[in-house]
């Protein structure tokens, strides 16, 4: 018997709500799919939804985890995040060792949100 799945949700902690709101819904346009009071949950086009809750504690390191958003349009990400007054770690740029087009910036809770597309 297969396990029929319906979706994903990963799901952090975060420390304003509000905030977190505005980087993933204003800034980055996920839509809202579910305001649970203590969590809020976003969906991701293309697949899987990312919740954000506020009675979790944030588990983090320098490296970890990471939330990589995939899109073609990684220059025009960029200039909107940089628009809406956030410092990404580096401008867009080509890793051959992953084969990929990306950069990095840091959410309101500090987790590290990778911008991203395969080459």
């Amino acid at each position: 018997m297969s396990i029929q799945w319906e979706g994903l949700i990963f799901f952090l902690a975060c420390l304003d709500m509000e905030q977190t709101h505005q980087f993933y819904h204003e800034i980055l346009g996920l839509p809202l799919y579910k305001d649970q009071g203590l969590c809020r949950i976003y969906e991701v086009p293309g697949g899987g939804k990312v919740g954000f809750c506020t009675h979790m504690k944030i588990a983090k390191n320098e490296k970890s985890p990471i939330i990589t958003m995939l899109t073609q349009d990684v220059d025009g990400a960029y200039e909107r995040l940089v628009e809406a007054g956030l410092t990404p770690l580096h401008p867009p740029q080509e890793n051959p060792r992953f084969r990929i087009y990306h950069f990095f910036v840091h959410d309101p809770n500090g987790y590290l949100v990778e911008v991203q597309r395969f080459l």
